[in-house]
């Protein structure tokens, strides 16, 4: 199985002055998708420049021709279904068709209480994203939707004429709990995963990859009891979070290691980081660009 490679560009610098680069660059360095975080702010770059997402994305739209692109990950932190369906559509028709919709729970950062709320706890985390992600679906599918729930309201909100995609624009679900795996299974087309945190700190590589076996192992079971095949679904891991951390990107044999193990799970897609100097995500860019060209053909 070829497995595909992406990026994910964090979008912290002015467009003119280093931002428009890095997506046009990584168009020509032939990555599948470009995503960018969408976030308020993030960890260390909470004090320094940091722009939205969706604007970031229709200006990349603009700037590139064949790479896909897409939020890793949206989430209701602080956004509205509604608004952001109309805010894909039109993203999804200035790129041609070219957005997928990374969508996650949401967490405790900045975003959580950025608007003054109190942060939720998992659990209403969870009841929030199980209403947002059916209510997105529909307005992104449907001409006028009509519906209120316990957290989000919809009155005749229309969204003609829908997505360039059809029927609507690819949801990749992030989810690692069984409530997320369900909806990953029914609205997914690709599910996102960054391992399991708690062997950030101290777990080896080994046991990463047997918890990423484990969440495979669920989605699949969340599937079947759907009635869906999970090869439906492309899996997509975003890279950076597991105990390898930057590792993979030291060389291009090292990537070809990490990603080889990692298709062999099952994974489709694997996600890195464009390197950002003095920060988590500082790689060598020579090594980097290296990786994106020859790291694919290894691979197939």
């Amino acid at each position: 199985m070829s497995l595909r490679l992406s990026t994910v560009i964090l979008p912290h610098r002015r467009w003119h002055e280093g931002g428009r680069t890095a997506w046009t660059r990584a168009e020509q360095l032939g990555f599948h998708t470009a995503y960018t975080y969408d976030h308020l702010s993030w960890r260390s770059f909470r004090d320094g420049p940091w722009f939205g997402a969706l604007p970031t994305l229709t200006a990349a739209a603009t700037a590139t021709e064949r790479l896909r692109l897409g939020t890793l990950v949206t989430s209701p932190n602080f956004r509205h279904p509604v608004t952001l369906a109309k805010e894909l559509i039109s993203l999804d028709d200035i790129s041609g068709g070219r957005v997928t919709l990374g969508i996650g729970a949401g967490g405790t950062g900045f975003d959580a209480t950025a608007l003054g709320q109190e942060p939720w706890t998992p659990r209403e985390r969870a009841d929030r994203f199980a209403e947002f992600v059916p209510l997105l679906d529909r307005l992104l599918t449907e001409d006028a939707v009509s519906y209120g729930g316990d957290f989000y309201s919809a009155h005749e909100a229309r969204n003609i004429p829908g997505c360039a995609q059809r029927p609507r624009l690819p949801f990749a679900v992030a989810a690692t709990g069984p409530r997320g795996l369900r909806l990953a299974a029914r609205h997914g087309q690709a599910w996102v995963t960054t391992g399991d945190p708690k062997l950030f700190e101290n777990g080896t590589p080994e046991q990463s990859v047997r918890a990423l076996r484990g969440q495979l192992d669920r989605l699949a079971d969340a599937c079947a009891a759907l009635g869906r095949q999970v090869d439906e679904l492309d899996k997509v891991l975003l890279t950076g979070f597991t105990p390898d951390r930057t590792g993979p990107l030291e060389s291009v044999d090292a990537f070809v290691d990490f990603a080889g193990r990692h298709r062999d799970l099952g994974f489709t897609e694997i996600v890195v980081h464009w390197p950002i100097p003095d920060s988590d995500f500082a790689a060598d860019e020579r090594v980097f660009e290296r990786i994106a060209v020859e790291a694919p053909e290894q691979l197939r």
